[in-house]
């Protein structure tokens, strides 16, 4: 797993009024969360939005690196707890991180990304995704980028379940065995055409009763 180190700084600025003068600068708010305490930290907003955003940051292991008013500079590995984001213009508004120990086990979510795709695709099948990721348990420097999932014998009627996946050695699942990953169900098939509608028969005629034995007593 690829080390990816943030840059931060101590903010002592707080409150709403503050935040929005951050953020016009380019700098985001944020907080680490860290044995029942709280540290209220600035950074890059640019860096951080790509991280999150591509999907990196949001389950990976993160090393800030956070000057402390000039005096000195520490490090602290921290995972994404949350983070606002404006809901019409996408922009990231805040952050929260939560440190964590490097030598105790944590439980994160992973995505799942399809390396082989499964043989009824092929045979006309129609792939349907139930699980995008799972949870798992790791150290957090044992985090995956990912957990490839090899769908190449599923066929149609069959599915994949959580119990089938392979992941490396040192990551637990967390997540439920038997939930379905994926199946591939039948082709739909078409409703066969509706039979022709039968000719509307003749409607019968009915004689008027009176004009018929008005005619019989005439050739009397």
């Amino acid at each position: 797993m690829e080390k990816i180190m943030v840059k931060a700084d101590m903010r002592s600025e707080t409150g709403k009024g503050s935040a929005r003068s951050l953020r016009r600068l380019g700098i985001l708010p944020a907080v680490v969360y860290s044995g029942g305490g709280s540290m209220p930290i600035k950074l890059n907003t640019k860096e951080m939005t790509r991280l999150i955003y591509s999907g990196v940051g949001e389950h990976s292991l993160i090393t800030i690196e956070l000057d402390e008013a000039g005096k000195k500079t520490s490090q602290h590995p921290v995972l994404v707890k949350d983070y606002q984001r404006d809901p019409l213009t996408e922009e990231l508004l805040h952050v929260d991180f939560i440190e964590v120990s490097l030598e105790k086990n944590v439980t994160v979510t992973v995505p799942l990304v399809i390396v082989k795709q499964p043989a009824g695709i092929k045979m006309g099948g129609i792939l349907q995704y139930h699980l995008r990721e799972i949870e798992v348990e790791c150290l957090p420097t044992q985090i995956p980028d990912k957990i490839e999932v090899d769908a190449g014998a599923v066929e149609i009627g069959h599915s994949l379940h959580v119990s089938d996946l392979a992941v490396p050695e040192g990551i637990k699942i967390v997540s439920d065995p038997s939930e379905v990953v994926l199946l591939v169900s039948a082709p739909v098939e078409e409703a066969a055409p509706a039979e022709a509608a039968a000719a509307p028969t003749e409607p019968e005629v009915i004689k008027a009763k009176g004009k018929e034995e008005d005619k019989s007593k005439e050739e009397k």
